[in-house]
């Protein structure tokens, strides 16, 4: 019987649908020796280019995450992402460097959610690391993938638990000593990516459906934003929560690097208003 390991990890994920050297050149990392010091830089620029949104779901335009959609998103248009589309385009620019890859999908805060996190697991010198550039606050460069590894940023500290769930390895990441979500060791196929989009962009009840969401990490600090709020997470000083009018929030979107046309932008400020009501 003939092995299904070989198709599963590069040809069906179609990265020849990505431009690569599109995506390094917007984040300003230029290839080199695969190497920790290269995907700490990877990492930590993604994170700072690209910000994390559900801004298409809530407008109802949401293209899908096919890779080549993926690219148009984020590069291109620079309408941000969340995990599907971020996860992605990050690990395809990993195979593109000469890194060993794995994707991974999660359950965000509870064991019992549906795997609705994608993440990356990458191998450099036998030694396994997980990267997250998909996750809305979470680490800004790869934490080693054993248990009871931290890593530390500014105050805040990240750490990597491993557990087991009915008996299989599951990764849990935490901040703050509280779970952000658990990564499985199962394989991923582009059709769950598919229907976890599905599941997070469409389900009556996701958080993404009923809620602005956009997030970035700034220069001057990591900004989360709802429809009606911004918070501000800078280290060394207390995080500053600021209530936003409608006006307010739809500003905030473009600030943190999210394009929209003027037609976007009012049907951007009818959508926040109409959850703010419904809230």
């Amino acid at each position: 019987m003939g092995t299904t390991d070989q198709p599963l990890l590069g040809e069906s994920w179609r990265t020849d649908l990505f431009d690569i050297p599109a995506y390094l050149s917007a984040v300003d990392v230029h290839p080199s020796e695969p190497t920790l010091e290269l995907l700490e830089e990877l990492h930590g620029k993604h994170v700072r280019t690209f910000p994390f949104g559900n801004v298409d779901v809530l407008l109802g335009a949401h293209p899908g995450v096919a890779p080549d959609v993926v690219q148009n998103q984020l590069v291109r248009r620079r309408r941000g992402g969340y995990c599907f589309e971020h996860a992605q385009i990050f690990a395809a620019a990993l195979e593109h460097l000469g890194f060993s890859v794995r994707r991974a999908l999660g359950r965000v805060h509870e064991l019992t959610n549906t795997r609705t996190h994608m993440a990356v697991h990458v191998e450099i010198d036998g030694e396994r690391w997980l990267c997250d550039p998909g996750f809305g606050f979470s680490i800004t460069g790869p934490i080693a993938l054993k248990d009871g590894a931290v890593r530390v940023e500014g105050d805040r500290a990240f750490g990597m638990r491993e557990l087991t769930d009915q008996g299989n390895t599951v990764w849990a990441l935490t901040r703050g000593g509280k779970a952000e979500h658990y990564a499985d060791e199962s394989p991923v196929h582009p059709a769950d990516v598919r229907a976890g989009h599905f599941v997070t962009s469409r389900e009556e009840n996701s958080p993404f459906v009923n809620h602005l969401m956009v997030m970035r990490h700034m220069p001057y600090a990591h900004v989360t934003l709802t429809e009606s709020a911004r918070t501000v997470r800078a280290p060394g000083r207390e995080t500053e929560h600021t209530e936003l009018s409608v006006a307010e929030v739809v500003d905030t979107v473009l600030e943190l690097g999210i394009m929209l046309d003027e037609e976007e932008v009012d049907a951007l400020t009818a959508v926040v208003t109409r959850l703010r009501k419904n809230g």
